[in-house]
């Protein structure tokens, strides 16, 4: 089992194709919103990455979804399974390949803390972004679950980095 896209040296047009989509993302949700972001790996100056862009929406609640799922479908956005309560996720792929990723979480949810600050974890300390990419990397050389098994052995890194620079992480 392969992953969504091949791991791909850092490309300096993905902060592009982020903003190129901000406004569109925001049309669908309306006064929900609070902020988008560009995270994970294409948001992160010279990290190797899947060419896949990470947008993480901060919206007051999930009370439109229905609009918003339409908005988004016309965008090209299919609904995946909620990842959490008050996480929703969406994707999308062109001819067949993934080239956006939407966390749709409202305020306060432990996933915006934990997105904005590895984000800024990674961009602050080349260390931490080494080693991260380093890991990516080999994990998907040895990887045969796909996407499953190289988000669950990923994780603990990512946790641990996050303790030690103190931000929280769920139990």
């Amino acid at each position: 089992m392969a992953l969504t896209s091949k791991i791909t040296p850092y490309n300096p047009n993905w902060p592009d194709r982020f903003l190129a989509h901000k406004p569109l993302i925001a049309s669908a949700f309306g006064d929900e919103l609070i902020a988008i972001h560009h995270v994970g790996s294409t948001s992160v100056k010279g990290l190797a990455a899947k060419p896949e862009i990470d947008v993480l929406i901060e919206v007051r609640n999930h009370s439109n979804t229905s609009a918003r799922d339409e908005i988004l479908v016309g965008l090209g956005y299919v609904r995946g399974s909620d990842l959490s309560e008050g996480h929703h996720f969406y994707r999308r792929n062109v001819d067949g390949i993934r080239t956006h990723k939407l966390h749709a979480c409202t305020r306060g949810h432990f996933t915006i803390t934990q997105m904005l600050g590895f984000r800024d974890l990674l961009r602050r300390d080349a260390s931490i972004r080494q080693q991260y990419e380093a890991l990516k990397l080999q994990l998907e050389a040895s990887n045969t679950g796909g996407m499953g098994e190289y988000l669950e052995k990923k994780s603990p890194f990512v946790i641990a980095a996050l303790r030690r620079a103190g931000i929280s992480t769920p139990e």
